[in-house]
């Protein structure tokens, strides 16, 4: 019977190592799981403020756009206006020009 004992004893014994094996696997699975959940935190944490930003280059960069549009659009319109003034200045120029050459043609003048 001592050697039954003495059998038992030592399965005993490997079942109480086998059992601290597996509270240490558990517990350095759960420090991992931790460092895990602490770095998914962290990178929540930078997505929330790299959105934010993002978020407002976004509001920046549409309100250039609609002032670099307004702009165009003032432009476009000043330079219509501009080639209107160098049309008619040309055709008043050329009126001028027809006018002088009938005075010079003009025998009142001579």
């Amino acid at each position: 019977m001592t050697q039954q004992g003495a059998v038992l004893q030592g399965y005993n014994n490997e079942l109480v190592k086998c059992i601290e094996d597996l509270c240490m696997q558990r517990e350095e699975l759960n420090k991992q799981i931790q460092q895990a959940e602490e770095e998914r935190n962290k990178l929540q944490h930078e997505i929330q403020v790299l959105s934010e930003q993002l978020e407002h280059v976004c509001e920046n960069l549409a309100q250039k756009v609609a002032s670099r549009n307004e702009l165009d659009k003032i432009l476009a319109e000043t330079e219509a206006a501009y080639m209107k003034i160098l049309d008619s200045s040309r055709t008043l120029l050329n009126v001028l020009k027809k006018e002088v050459g009938s005075l010079r043609h003009s025998p009142d003048l001579k």
